[in-house]
C-alpha cells in the first residue's frame, strides 16, 4: 500500500527544495550538522540541473510526491570498470513511514539506473554503529567485503 501512495521517481531540479528539507531532517535525527535547507537547496539545484536519467553526475530518487524519502546518489567514472562508479551518498524515509519497502524500492531503481548507465559498481558508506542500514544493504545485496578476499571493506575520509 505505500509503495502505491508514494510512487518512485528520478529527481528534478525543480525539487530540490523538498529533498534538502528532507536532508536535514535527516541530520537532525541523527544529531549530525547540516549547513541548512537554503544551502542544501541551492547546492541541490546546481548538481541536479543536468537530469540524471540522460548522464547528470548527481540523481536523486523520491518516493512519493510530495516527497517521503530521497536516495542521492553520485556516478563517476573509475580505472577498473569500463562503465561509471555509483556512490549512494544518502538515503533517507521519514520515520512513519519506514519498514513499508520505499527505501527497498529506491534501491531497486539505483539498481535499474545503474545499470542503464552501465555502471560497474554501486557502493555505500555505512556507520559501523548503524547494524539496521548494514542489514538493511546486506538484504539487498550488497556486502561490506572484499569479494575476492573477503577482507572487511573500510571507508576512510579526511574533511578539507
Amino acid at each position: 500500500m505505500a509503495l502505491e501512495r508514494h510512487p518512485v521517481r528520478i529527481a528534478a531540479a525543480g525539487d530540490a527544495d523538498e529533498l534538502a528539507s528532507l536532508l536535514h531532517d535527516f541530520n537532525a535525527e541523527f544529531d549530525t550538522p547540516s549547513p541548512g535547507v537554503d544551502v542544501l537547496a541551492s547546492r541541490l539545484r546546481r548538481l541536479l540541473a543536468v537530469d540524471g536519467a540522460v548522464g547528470g553526475r548527481t540523481v536523486a530518487i523520491v518516493a512519493g510526491d510530495p516527497a517521503v524519502g530521497v536516495a542521492l546518489v553520485t556516478f563517476r567514472p573509475n580505472v577498473w570498470f569500463e562503465g561509471e562508479v555509483a556512490l549512494l551518498d544518502e538515503l533517507y524515509v521519514v520515520p512513519g513511514l519506514r519498514s513499508r519497502g520505499l527505501g527497498g524500492a529506491m534501491i531497486a531503481r539505483l539498481l535499474e539506473l545503474a545499470e542503464e548507465r552501465g555502471a560497474g559498481l554501486i557502493e555505500i558508506n555505512v556507520d559501523e554503529a548503524d547494524i539496521d542500514a548494514q542489514r538493511f544493504y546486506e538484504r539487498h545485496g550488497f556486502t561490506g567485503f572484499e569479494p575476492v578476499t573477503g577482507d572487511r571493506a573500510f571507508y576512510y575520509q579526511r574533511e578539507l
